[in-house]
């Protein structure tokens, strides 16, 4: 047994990957927008769905790497074995449009950041920002890719240490968090399918998928037929690493709600229409030190959303289409597949130029999300259930009854906000 694995803490590390990045990535700054607009709008009222939204998370998150590591595809790969063509090729053209506009804002979002901090032209780091993103997912193998991603999951500790800066009174809070009350009007209703397309986004559903395909991949299983199952210890190290990213990913988001409910709500601040404003509006509220972390851990946040959203869309086209595919594969032999994460890219460019709102871009996103991802729910449950497709190994009743759960809640909640 190596040093490595001898050491508690460091064998638990070398368990973190695919479950810590997919779940982490989820507070990209279209999540970091959409939580701060709730939490400007409707105060500390939300603040129990980041603790409904983590098992939710986890178990759909956990099934789809189950997906992955059993079956040997990528969840359109998997899709396309139950479902017809057209219907995946509508599932992915949806995907890839809410992506771009997530790439977009999240873009936006960066470059406003990086100005605050550094004084340079936010046109000019978005362009550094997309170009620099895009070369290094062109450029690296897998492995180097998922390691940084990996370690920029770190940026994010900055929102749970902006929540304590703002010494928020915790009587009320836990009060608020443990005891749930009903959404009251179309806006609290479409803020609760906001929050819920942003953290069950259908992005992370196809990423999940296809990081443990990689995984297999780097470990020299290339053909299909080698990737096929997975062993008991296998899905219970997956089991772990995709809880500890699930709670981390809601735990951030709770800091986030926490922090906009008790600074911006409070003082008014509920129109907020770009990421910059709501540093300026923390800045006299909470203290410059909790301005800075804010913005430094939105430029973090992109930098690790970003690969993933652009990935996942290619992912879903080159599994629908049979095109090759993986982010070990050379550029040559993987054309189309690294030619849709470039489009991804400058088009998410193009949309800052075009000037379009990133916050409401962002907030615009989650809730075609939110739509969208329940219908997806149902083809993961339809694969996860089939004994076939999962080589005998089906996900447990109790994952599948949570994943039909969460499809059922977002429908419903989806359902509230066109008709009540």
């Amino acid at each position: 047994m190596s040093r490595a694995t001898k050491n508690p803490l460091r064998r638990f590390l070398l368990l973190l990957g695919p479950g810590l990045t997919t779940g982490t990535s989820d507070n990209d700054p279209s999540g970091i927008a959409t939580y701060s607009i709730v939490g400007a709008q409707l105060g500390t009222s939300l603040l129990w769905t980041a603790f409904v939204t983590m098992p939710l998370m986890g178990f759909v998150q956990f099934t789809c790497a189950r997906i992955g590591m059993v079956t040997g595809r990528g969840l359109a790969g998997a899709l396309r074995q139950v479902c017809p063509r057209w219907l995946l090729v509508i599932a992915a053209a949806g995907l890839l449009g809410a992506n771009i506009i997530t790439i977009g804002a999240d873009l936006g979002g960066m470059s406003d950041a990086g100005q605050m901090l550094t004084g340079i032209n936010s046109y000019l780091l978005t362009i550094i920002f997309g170009a620099g993103i895009a070369f290094v997912i062109v450029k690296f193998r897998y492995n180097q890719i998922a390691f940084v991603l990996k370690w920029l999951t770190l940026a994010l500790l900055a929102y749970v240490i902006t929540a304590f800066i703002v010494k928020p009174n915790w009587g009320s809070i836990l009060h608020d968090t443990f005891i749930p009350s009903w959404p009251h009007g179309k806006n609290a209703w479409q803020s609760l399918v906001a929050v819920l397309g942003t953290t069950i986004s259908p992005y992370l559903f196809f990423w999940q998928t296809s990081q443990e395909v990689e995984e297999e991949k780097a470990k020299g299983r290339r053909l299909l037929v080698s990737r096929e199952g997975a062993s008991k210890q296998e899905i219970e190290h997956r089991g772990i690493d995709v809880g500890v990213g699930a709670f981390y990913s809601n735990l951030v988001m709770y800091f986030i709600l926490l922090t906009a409910a008790l600074t911006l709500h409070p003082h008014h601040v509920t129109n907020i229409e770009s990421s910059r404003q709501v540093a300026q509006a923390l800045e006299p509220l909470a203290g410059s030190f909790a301005a800075i972390l804010y913005t430094t851990g939105l430029i973090g946040a992109g930098f690790l959303a970003i690969p993933i959203l652009a990935g996942s869309s290619a992912y879903a086209f080159a599994e629908t289409f049979a095109w090759k595919e993986g982010l070990d594969v050379p550029v040559t032999s993987a054309r189309y597949f690294y030619a849709l994460i470039g489009v991804s890219t400058l088009m998410g460019i193009a949309m800052v130029f075009l000037k379009i709102n990133p916050i409401k871009a962002l907030f615009g996103a989650s809730v075609i999300n939110g739509i969208l991802a329940p219908f997806l729910l149902i083809g993961v449950l339809i694969i996860s259930s089939n004994r076939t497709l999962m080589k005998r190994q089906p996900s447990p009743w109790l994952g599948r009854i949570l994943v039909g759960l969460t499809a059922a809640i977002m429908f419903i909640a989806a359902g509230a906000m066109f008709f009540l």
